[in-house]
């Protein structure tokens, strides 16, 4: 007679990997108490919040603070600004790190090493700590770039007083601190795919841009696809630190930097608009979710092994 063994209880299982659960029970509550109990606050972006009241007590008003922010006359360039800015960076920073990860998958260990920490270290600086060298290249009478242009017998800008330079200062700050840490995710993807294919494509007399496009891109499709669904989902978040401390805050860079994130900071600082605020970023999670799911969706469709969920 053959005996059967009686199904473990869920009780087991719990007992026997009790030790990874603690260690997982600090992340756990970071999130719970950092990501989920906040989210009653998005009740805040449905009422006008008042300090003598608090937050049960303060009268709702419905969606009367999402129509004021979509009937502002800042509304439609602040929204126009970060997606335009969130798809640039997305696209920029995704070819670049592939370019750079193929380079330094052909370099000898010795040079990989330096490249590999001077490419992360601007990572690492807080905006703060950048802008500050942005201050020392563009200030107006003492920038490096200002006394640049005045040795080649060139005009000097008030750069912070103009907005005709700012989209590409932006798109460099960003690119210079973040295709770093981008590369190295795509190199360490690179050093996953097994030697042999390239071995194998040598043999046969490929050229390197035959293995780069032949191997290397179509193994990391799906760590490319990936990476860009979920920066899809941060198109309408804007990078804060990038955009408030690079332009100094200067009110007459805005029409080329503002972007929802300092829109919403500003409204908080200078009026206290707590419901208004809390709708924008409502506004901002609901528009970065549907896009999530609107992306996934598409690669599903076209190759469901990409797909995020």
């Amino acid at each position: 007679m053959i005996k059967t063994r009686k199904p473990r209880s869920e009780w087991y299982y719990l007992k026997k990997n009790s030790e990874l659960l603690l260690l997982l029970l600090p992340g756990a509550l970071l999130v719970l108490v950092f990501a989920y109990v906040p989210m009653f606050g998005v009740l805040l972006a449905f009422k006008d919040f008042r300090y003598d009241l608090g937050f049960w007590d303060s009268p709702w008003v419905g969606f009367h603070n999402f129509k004021f922010f979509f009937v502002s006359d800042t509304a439609a360039m602040i929204t126009r600004n970060t997606v335009v800015y969130g798809l640039t960076y997305m696209l920029l920073t995704t070819v670049i790190a592939l370019l750079f990860a193929i380079l330094m998958n052909e370099m000898g260990k010795r040079w990989l090493r330096i490249h590999q920490t001077a490419m992360f270290i601007p990572y690492c600086l807080s905006w703060v700590v950048v802008s500050y060298l942005a201050l020392a290249l563009l200030d107006s009478q003492n920038g490096y770039l200002n006394k640049l242009l005045e040795t080649l017998g060139f005009s000097t800008h008030m750069w912070y007083l103009e907005t005709a330079p700012w989209p590409y200062i932006l798109i460099s700050a960003y690119l210079w601190k973040n295709v770093g840490f981008s590369t190295l995710v795509y190199f360490a993807g690179i050093m996953g795919i097994n030697q042999e294919y390239y071995e194998a494509a040598k043999i046969d007399g490929a050229s390197r841009w035959q293995m780069a496009t032949k191997i290397t891109l179509p193994l990391l499709s799906t760590l490319i696809t990936v990476l860009l669904i979920l920066a899809i989902g941060h198109i309408f978040v804007g990078d804060f630190g990038l955009h408030y401390f690079i332009p100094n805050d200067s009110g007459m860079t805005f029409p080329t930097t503002d972007i929802i994130d300092t829109y919403v900071y500003r409204a908080l600082r200078v009026n206290g608009d707590i419901g208004m605020s809390t709708a924008v970023g409502l506004y901002q999670s609901i528009v970065g979710l549907v896009l999530v799911v609107v992306a996934n969706f598409v690669v599903r469709k076209i190759n469901e092994e990409n797909s995020l969920f």
